[in-house]
């Protein structure tokens, strides 16, 4: 299909589901917007991802997908394709390659369907890609192209870093820090599964380390990281825990975003969390194991990326199937300290 983007005004994005990829969504919004500045950007997505969205200047307005993840719904995505169609947009971009996430805007009679092919999408889609994986090896580059004419998705687009904004935490949330003392935000979890979880007590001895040097810890997560934030906890002895904070469980990702937001240094799993620490243009370190920063790496230049060699990774396991975690186990801690040393604080707050 050739496609006049000269007359594309308004569009509808339907984002990825998971907050990582949410982030780096942003790389598009910034493309597009670039391209042409007044194009109105929506995203339909998962209400879970609304605060990413909320925090992204280019962002119009962000859409509730009522439909969890796996689910078919065709009444339901009948219904709210009829209230998408009232908003006449010129063009939909769908980033998920399921052959459901099309639905919405072929129902919606949107003229201009953006995509790759994924799962077999010819007619839901009418401006479908074909991805070639080698010359788009970065899942923000295979975004951005989406941005541009099918004549230029061929070739490995530039890219903007996703840029958020952050706001002032709430109080009752944020730990008040000594004059100048220096915050080390540590995310252990993992929503992929615990293959890519840099062990307890690794992350106790790091930060064991920088309590004794002064500065402030606080552990970032979900409720499902609770229990990894516990045995963290648990081998930090007692009396070094009073500038130790554990908030897993007790965050909403709007808290979690404003508290990145304040980080002098942060230390993540491949995670959401990593890539809204990035977007956050943190000193961060991001610890891989059975994943690959070649695909998914955190977007920002004062990110450093630490991952050893094992004969058996990158193996994109949700649990490690030779039971030993070697790429995550034998990752050693001085070698994250180190980093968190040497990476400058001009961005502190």
């Amino acid at each position: 299909m050739n496609v006049d983007h000269s007359a594309i005004h308004k569009i509808l994005v339907v984002g990825p589901s998971w907050v990582g990829d949410m982030v780096m969504a942003q790389s598009l919004f910034r493309a597009l917007k670039a391209d042409k500045p007044n194009v109105i950007i929506d995203v339909l997505a998962m209400d879970w991802t609304r605060p990413l969205l909320q925090r992204m200047p280019e962002v119009n307005e962000a859409i509730s997908m009522p439909i969890n993840h796996g689910s078919f719904g065709w009444k339901q995505r009948k219904n709210l394709a009829t209230q998408i169609a009232q908003k006449q947009y010129d063009q939909a971009i769908v980033l998920p390659n399921s052959w459901k996430s099309a639905l919405i805007p072929w129902f919606a009679g949107i003229p201009v369907r953006t995509g790759w092919r994924g799962e077999m999408r010819y007619g839901l889609l009418n401006d479908i890609r074909t991805l070639d994986k080698e010359a788009l090896p970065m899942m923000v580059q295979r975004f951005v192209s989406l941005a541009y004419p099918a004549s230029q998705a061929t070739a490995a687009p530039s890219y903007m870093p996703p840029l958020m904004q952050s706001e002032s935490p709430r109080a009752a949330i944020n730990p008040t820090p000594e004059a100048g003392q220096p915050r080390l935000i540590l995310c252990p979890g993992a929503e992929f599964g615990p293959a890519k979880q840099w062990p307890p007590e690794h992350y106790a001895t790091l930060a064991e380390h920088f309590l004794t040097e002064g500065w402030q810890i606080i552990i970032l997560g979900s409720k499902a990281d609770q229990k990894t934030a516990e045995e963290i906890t648990e081998h930090i002895a007692t009396d070094k825990q009073d500038n130790l904070f554990n908030l897993t469980g007790k965050t909403t990702l709007e808290d979690a975003i404003d508290l990145l937001g304040t980080a002098d240094s942060v230390v993540s799993n491949d995670s959401g969390l990593m890539h809204i620490a990035a977007a956050m243009q943190r000193p961060l370190v991001a610890l891989y194991g059975p994943t690959s920063p070649s695909f998914t790496p955190p977007l920002a230049d004062n990110a450093r990326i630490l991952q050893i060699e094992v004969d058996c990774g990158p193996c994109f396991q949700r649990i490690c199937p030779e039971g030993h975690h070697r790429c995550m186990q034998d990752l050693q801690v001085n070698r994250v300290k180190d980093l968190i040393e040497v990476i400058p604080h001009e961005h502190s707050k």
